[in-house]
């Protein structure tokens, strides 16, 4: 006889299956054949205001549906069945941090979603259920890979429908922090991923969006996921989204996959005169080092040199990383003259 359990473990399994369908998508996977390289954040951090105004969607493309500014941010509303507002960013990163400050939707079955993911499917989630307004979700999947069912973790949240605030995601090649208001709620190694072949190491692009997986259409499983259908008479449905800050630990203008094992020794970051192989022996990234640099770049957002400074300092452990010098040489000559060495 089937128990209750293994029959709500398997509904939950079909509902990340499809959530895994419905979020991850690629034009190009590099695991499979070659592709065009990924444009590269060519500079340190990025910080957009989402109150601002249009003009903060410059560095953003809209993907499905609308979104807008207002004086609460990035506005993503979903008024009626088939609604999926989506920005997503136009350039990949390639290790680094994102915080993202918003105010989930509210509703039953609404998921507000803060994503990153690259085109061999590697991806990162924080991933709110409207159903429960006390909790969050953090998942990450390798190379697409939704064999099993056990990634997914549920964090403590204080009215996230209702109250503003800062999801985080910390990532470097041997490990990944979510953090919840400058807090770290989960960690997962390198080692920990299958050996490191899921963990997710490859250049992505930052989506943030609102989907409806209680819609009355989706697979049985993926509504019991989202906590029942979504009754779209009760709507809107609403997420804001305050600012998203972005610290790049690689800058670079592109991102190349020289072969097809989805491995980030394999990712070659270029700009205009040069390139480098940013897993090589002699540029490689060292993830306790830059645990310290993205805590130390995150308080020190408003002044570049300062938090360069902080980065060189704790990374002196770490093998060079001749891409990120590049960069930083020409802009930060005068302060820091030449000791960006990590």
């Amino acid at each position: 006889m089937v128990s209750n359990s293994f029959l709500k473990l398997t509904a939950v399994g079909l509902a990340t299956a499809q959530l895994g369908a419905a979020q991850t998508y690629t034009k190009c996977n590099p695991f499979k054949k070659t592709c065009a390289a990924d444009t590269g954040l060519n500079q340190w951090q990025l910080n957009t205001d989402f109150t601002s105004g249009s003009s903060a969607f410059s560095k953003w493309n809209t993907t499905s549906g609308s979104v807008e500014s207002t004086s609460l941010g990035a506005k993503f509303t979903i008024s009626e069945q088939g609604d999926a507002p989506t920005i997503e960013s136009d350039f990949y990163i390639f290790f680094g941090r994102v915080d993202v400050k918003m105010r989930a939707a509210n509703g039953t079955g609404i998921i507000s979603t803060a994503v990153m993911e690259s085109d061999d499917l590697d991806e990162i989630d924080w991933e709110q259920i409207s159903t429960y307004d006390s909790s969050i979700e953090t998942d990450y999947f390798g190379k697409g890979n939704t064999t099993s069912y056990d990634r997914a973790t549920t964090v403590d949240v204080s009215s996230p429908e209702e109250t503003f605030h800062t999801y985080s995601i910390d990532w470097t090649s041997s490990r990944i922090e979510w953090l919840l208001d400058g807090s770290v709620v989960r960690t997962l190694e390198y080692a920990n991923a299958v050996s490191g072949k899921n963990f997710p190491q490859t250049p992505m692009r930052i989506k943030i969006g609102i989907w409806a997986g209680g819609d009355p259409d989706n697979a049985e499983g993926t509504i019991e996921w989202a906590g029942g259908e979504t009754d779209y008479t009760n709507g809107p449905f609403t997420m804001y989204v305050d600012s998203v800050n972005i610290t790049n630990y690689n800058p670079a203008q592109a991102y190349k996959y020289t072969d097809k094992t989805g491995s980030y020794t394999s990712i070659k970051a270029s700009n205009s005169t040069s390139s480098t192989n940013l897993g090589s022996s002699s540029s490689s990234v060292a993830s306790s080092s830059m645990a310290s640099s993205s805590s130390s770049a995150s308080k020190t957002a408003s002044s570049g040199s300062a938090a360069s400074a902080s980065a060189s300092s704790t990374m002196s452990s770490a093998a060079s990383l001749s891409q990120f010098c590049f960069v930083f040489a020409a802009g930060m000559a005068a302060f820091a003259a030449g000791i960006f060495q990590l």
